[in-house]
C-alpha cells in the first residue's frame, strides 16, 4: 500500500481557458520526471465533462486517450490524480446524483486511475430546498458527498478534496472561526486531504505560522493548489518568473503543493523547472543535508535549459504535421466540445481569440470570418489592384528569418512578464523611468523656466528619457525576434503578450519624445495634464496602494501599468485588441513630426488621394494640392499636434491634430489663406483646369473650417488620420491614434472629433471600436461628411 504521508508536488491542469493538448501533457510529464516532481492532476475547468458536464461517461474514443494519457504518467513515475467539479448544480440529497458520480469515477479507475479529488471551489453556497433539509449546513453536505465518495473508491491513498472556502479571504468571518471549515475539519473522514491555496486566491507568500493555523482548523496538513503562475484572470498577463515565496521548510506543514500554471504551455518552462529546484531543496533540508532554496540561482539554471529548449524548431502546440500547426491556429473559432481530448476545447479565456481584428489587412479578416469587410481605416482594396507591396521587398516580410532568442532577450522576455505580484528588474526601470519623466516633465515645458533655472534637471531628465526610449526599442526588438523565433511553438503561445506590450511602449515612447518643448506649465489656462492621474505603477498598483489585493484588481500588468501612467490610461477601448491574424516582424516607429518629414506626408497622401479616385483628377495639377488641402495648415500652424508612423521602408502613416479649433480658425483665416492664394491664385499651375481647381479647392478648404459652437464646446480639438493600407501590421495605426490623444490631453483637451465620409465604410468601423461616437450629421453643415467624436 503507498504511503499516505508521501509529499506530493506537481502540477494541477485546473485554470480557466482552453485545456492543453494530450501531445503538451506528455511533453509535461517529461518535464516533470526530469525535474523530480511526483503529481498531475487533471482538473481543467472548461473541459465539459470535467464541470458543466460532469454526469456524462467517457465515450470509448475518449476512454482510450485518457487511459493512454495515465499510464504516460505511470510510465514516468508520476501520481496521476483524476478531479471532478459537480458543485455547480449537484443536489447533494439526490441518490441519482450520487450514483452518477459514482459510476463516472468508477469508470475512470477502471483504466487505471488510483487517485481522485473531488473539487466544489468557485461555486455559490446557496442550496436547494432539498439539501436544507437533508442537512444542516452547506459544508456537511459536501463532506456527506465527500465521505461516500472516499469509501466507494476503496479509500485511496490519494483523495483530496477542494472546500468552497479554500483560502484565507473566502473564510467568514476568519480562518480559525469558520463555521464551514470547522465542519470540514472535524467530519472529513482523516485519509481525505483539503486543497488550500494560502492566505489569498492568489497568494504572494505562504508561511509557516498561516499554515499552522489552518492546519489546526482542518486537523490535517493541507495540500497547497498554489495560483502564483496562473493567468486566466487577466488576458494580458503571463508569468514567466521563477518560484518564489514559498521556503522548502513550508513542506513539513503540507501535504504537497501542486502549482497551477499559465494557460499557455509553452510558459510554464520556468515555473516548473524552478519548483523542481525548490521540491528537491525542500527533501534536502528535511534529511538535514541543509540545501537552500534561492530562487534567483534558480532562475538562472532555469534560464540556461530553457535557451537549449527555444533552439528547437518546435510547431504550435508541439505538433510536427504543418497541418495539425494550420489547424490549431483557427481552433479559437471551434465550438467546445465534450472530448477528453482537449485539443479542441474551449478557449473561452484566451487573449488570442479570433474576434474581428482592429485595423488588420481585408485580407486577414476575410481569412478570419469569411466576409470580405476589412475593419482597416484605409482603402485595402488597393492591393487587389495590384498596387506595390510593401510585404515583398526582400528581407522585410512576414517571419523572414527564424531564429533563436540570444540570452539576453530571454532574460529581457522574462523580467517583462515576471510575476502576478512582482515586476521583474527591466519592468521596474521602465516603469520608474516613465514615472520620473511624467512627474519632472515641467522642466522641459514649452513655457516653463527648468532650461534657465535648473539646467541639471533638464539634462537629466533628457539622459532618463534616452533611456526609455532605448528600453522601449529593446522591447520593439524582443517582438520582432519572437516572431522570428524558430520555436514556433513559443511564438503561437507568447505573440499576443509581446504584441500587447509592443503596442504599448510605442505609444508611451511618442509620448516621451513629444513631451519636451510641447507639454505646457501648470500655468497653462487649460490646466495640469497631471491631474489625470489616480496612481501610477513604479512597482505594481497593490504595492503603490498598500493593499494587500489579488493580482486581478490591477489589470494589464505591465502593459496596464505603462498605459495607466500616459494622459489616456483610462480608455482601455485605445490599448486593448485581440492581436493580427499574421505576425509580422516589422519594427515600427511612431515620433514627432519634424519639417523634414512634410515632403514624404505630401507624397504619401497624395499616393493615397489617387488611389482613391482611381484617376487623375484637378489635383494632379500641382503636386502640392492635396497636402495643402488637408495637412498643410495643420503642419503650418500647430505642427507640435502631428505624429508621424514609420516602418523600415520610410513614413506610412501620420496623425495630426488640432488642440484649439477656434483659435485655429483665426489664425487659418489670418495668415493660412492668404498664402494659399498667393501660392495658387497669383501663380496658379499650368494647365486649362488650373485656375479654376484653385478656386475648387480654396473654397472647400474654407467651408471645412465651419464648426458650430456646439461642437466645439465639448470638443474642442480635431484629428485627421492617414495610412498607407499597406501596412503588415495595422495595429499600429491605433497606437498612432492613441499617441495623438494623448498629447492632446496632455494639454487639456477634453474632446476631439473628425470628419468622416458616409462611404468611407472601414474608416468607421475603425473609429467606432476605438470610443468614436457620431455627433454632428451633414444635413446641419454644408458638406456631406459625418462628424464622430469621442471625449478624452
Amino acid at each position: 500500500m503507498e504511503k499516505r504521508d508521501e509529499f506530493l508536488c506537481g502540477v494541477v491542469e485546473g485554470f480557466y481557458g482552453r485545456p492543453w493538448s494530450m501531445e503538451q501533457r506528455k511533453v509535461l510529464f517529461q518535464w516533470m520526471h526530469r525535474w523530480g516532481l511526483n503529481t498531475y492532476l487533471y482538473g481543467p475547468k472548461d473541459d465539459l465533462k470535467h464541470r458543466l458536464l460532469w454526469r456524462e461517461v467517457y465515450s470509448t474514443e475518449e476512454e482510450a486517450q485518457l487511459k493512454a494519457l495515465i499510464s504516460e504518467a505511470e510510465m514516468r513515475g508520476l501520481k496521476f490524480v483524476y478531479a471532478l467539479s459537480p458543485g455547480q448544480d449537484i443536489v447533494f440529497s439526490s441518490s441519482s446524483d450520487l450514483t452518477l458520480l459514482k459510476r463516472k469515477l468508477r469508470q475512470v479507475a477502471e483504466l487505471g486511475c488510483q487517485a481522485f479529488a473531488v473539487l466544489f471551489d468557485d461555486i455559490d453556497h446557496s442550496m436547494c430546498q432539498a439539501d436544507i433539509e437533508a442537512f444542516s449546513s452547506f459544508a456537511h453536505a459536501q463532506v456527506s458527498v465527500a465521505n461516500e465518495i472516499f469509501r466507494f473508491l476503496g479509500e485511496p491513498p490519494v483523495f483530496l478534496f477542494c472546500p468552497t472556502e479554500y483560502c484565507g479571504s473566502l473564510c467568514s468571518p476568519s480562518v480559525s472561526k469558520s463555521p464551514y471549515l470547522l465542519t470540514v475539519g472535524e467530519d472529513l473522514l482523516p485519509g481525505i486531504s483539503v486543497i488550500w491555496t494560502g492566505s489569498k486566491v492568489i497568494s504572494r507568500e505562504l508561511s509557516a505560522d498561516s499554515l499552522l493555523e489552518v492546519q489546526s482548523v482542518l486537523q490535517r496538513s493541507p495540500l497547497v493548489w498554489d495560483n502564483l503562475h496562473a493567468n486566466d484572470y487577466d488576458s494580458r498577463r503571463v508569468f514567466l518568473g521563477p518560484f518564489k515565496g514559498r521556503p522548502p521548510g513550508l513542506r513539513a506543514h503540507l501535504r504537497g503543493l501542486l502549482l497551477n500554471p499559465n494557460c499557455e504551455f509553452e510558459a510554464n518552462y520556468i515555473p516548473l523547472h524552478t519548483l523542481g529546484t525548490w521540491n528537491q531543496a525542500g527533501k534536502g533540508e528535511r534529511k538535514g543535508q541543509g540545501h537552500l532554496y534561492c530562487s534567483n540561482q534558480a532562475l538562472s539554471a532555469a534560464l540556461k535549459d530553457w535557451m537549449d529548449e527555444l533552439s528547437q524548431p518546435l510547431q504550435p502546440g508541439r505538433q510536427i504535421k504543418p497541418a495539425e500547426h494550420k489547424s490549431s491556429t483557427a481552433s479559437s473559432k471551434v465550438k467546445p466540445t465534450d472530448s477528453f481530448d482537449s485539443h479542441h476545447g474551449p478557449q473561452s479565456k484566451s487573449p488570442c481569440s479570433a474576434r474581428a481584428l482592429p485595423l488588420c489587412s481585408a485580407q486577414a479578416k476575410k481569412a478570419l470570418d469569411g466576409t470580405d469587410s476589412g475593419a482597416a481605416p484605409l482603402q485595402s482594396e488597393d492591393r487587389a489592384r495590384g498596387a506595390p507591396s510593401r510585404e515583398n521587398v526582400p528581407g522585410k516580410g512576414l517571419c523572414a528569418g527564424k531564429a533563436p532568442l540570444s540570452e539576453a532577450q530571454v532574460r529581457l522576455l522574462v523580467g517583462l512578464y515576471y510575476l502576478p505580484h512582482e515586476h521583474g528588474p527591466p519592468a521596474q526601470s521602465l516603469l520608474q523611468d516613465l514615472t520620473w519623466l511624467r512627474g519632472n516633465c515641467h522642466y522641459v515645458s514649452v513655457n516653463g523656466n527648468g532650461k534657465k533655472t535648473q539646467p541639471q534637471k533638464v539634462e537629466e531628465w533628457r539622459m532618463r528619457a534616452a533611456h526609455f526610449l532605448a528600453t522601449c526599442d529593446e522591447v520593439a526588438a524582443l517582438h520582432g525576434s519572437v516572431v522570428n523565433s524558430v520555436n514556433r511553438a513559443l511564438l503561437y503561445d507568447l505573440y499576443p503578450y509581446i504584441w500587447d506590450l509592443r503596442n504599448t511602449v510605442l505609444v508611451a515612447k511618442a509620448f516621451i519624445s513629444w513631451l519636451e518643448g510641447r507639454v505646457m506649465s501648470e500655468s497653462s489656462s487649460l490646466g495640469s495634464w497631471k491631474n489625470c492621474f489616480h496612481w501610477c505603477g513604479a512597482s505594481s498598483g497593490a504595492e503603490l496602494l498598500g493593499l494587500e489585493a489579488e493580482p486581478w484588481v490591477f489589470k494589464g500588468g505591465l502593459s496596464g501599468e505603462v498605459q495607466m501612467l500616459l494622459p489616456v490610461g483610462t480608455s482601455t477601448e485605445l490599448f486593448c485588441h485581440p492581436p493580427p491574424l499574421f505576425p509580422t516582424s516589422r519594427v515600427y516607429n511612431i515620433r514627432p513630426y519634424q519639417q523634414k518629414d512634410k515632403v514624404e506626408l505630401y507624397r504619401m497622401l497624395r499616393q493615397l488621394h489617387q488611389r482613391a479616385r482611381s484617376a487623375q483628377d484637378s489635383a494632379g495639377c500641382h503636386p502640392d494640392f492635396v497636402g495643402d488641402r488637408y495637412l498643410g495648415a495643420s503642419l503650418a500652424l500647430c505642427p507640435e499636434y502631428t505624429f508621424v508612423l514609420e516602418d523600415e521602408l520610410g513614413v506610412c502613416g501620420c496623425a495630426v491634430g488640432i488642440l484649439d479649433v477656434r483659435n485655429f480658425a483665426k489664425r487659418y483665416q489670418a495668415s493660412w489663406l492668404p498664402a494659399l492664394r498667393d501660392k495658387y491664385l497669383t501663380r496658379p499651375p499650368h494647365g486649362a483646369n488650373g485656375h479654376s481647381a484653385s478656386k475648387e479647392v480654396l473654397l472647400s478648404l474654407h467651408e471645412e473650417q465651419e464648426y458650430p459652437d456646439s461642437l466645439l464646446y465639448h470638443f474642442p480639438s480635431q484629428l485627421r488620420l492617414e495610412a498607407l493600407p499597406e501596412l503588415v501590421d495595422c495595429s499600429v495605426s491605433r497606437s498612432l491614434l492613441t499617441s495623438l490623444l494623448t498629447a492632446l490631453k496632455a494639454n487639456g483637451s477634453q474632446g476631439v472629433f473628425c470628419e468622416v465620409q458616409p462611404t468611407d465604410r472601414l474608416r468607421l468601423e475603425f473609429l467606432t471600436k476605438l470610443g468614436f461616437l457620431e455627433i454632428l450629421r451633414g444635413e446641419s453643415r454644408s458638406t456631406e461628411g459625418l462628424v464622430l467624436g469621442r471625449l478624452l
